[in-house]
């Protein structure tokens, strides 16, 4: 849902995320976790594959983003770490080729509005909210 003022931003219908959001350029991951915040999620974020991994061994997250500015091969070795540290974590890639990949559990394509990346998240996010809201109402 857009807010009045038209920014295209959004609020998770699943709630707020904790995300941890990798990107291997310093200017692109500071400006797009701007956005994430303002959707209401919490952003941790990590610049390159050791500030992410390390990231992965201090903390719990509802969701890992794998920015378009890592590398190929970050992006392909990277959600396999994030699953051996939780395999409930969801595994987002801005990037087309997670599609491919087996730990990946959505990606788009580089370049992609702010707002489809906002509702691939909350599409993602949604499965999970539907399972707790049904467990809290002894489903």
């Amino acid at each position: 849902m857009a807010d009045p003022e038209q920014t295209g931003r959004l609020m998770s219908k699943a709630g707020k995320l904790k995300i941890l959001y990798g990107e291997g350029d310093a200017e692109v991951l500071a400006a797009q976790a701007v956005a994430f915040e303002k959707a209401g999620h919490t952003v941790q974020q990590a610049l390159g594959r050791k500030s992410l991994q390390g990231a992965l061994d201090q903390g719990t997250f509802d969701l890992v983003i794998l920015g378009s500015s890592m590398s190929r091969n970050d992006r392909h070795h990277l959600p396999y770490m994030v699953k051996k540290a939780k395999s409930e974590t969801k595994v987002l890639v801005m990037h087309a080729d997670g599609s491919r990949h087996p730990y990946v559990d959505g990606c788009t394509d580089s370049g992609v509005s702010m707002e489809a990346v906002l509702a691939k998240i909350e599409s993602m996010a949604a499965p999970a909210a539907t399972k707790a809201a049904a467990a809290g109402a002894g489903r």
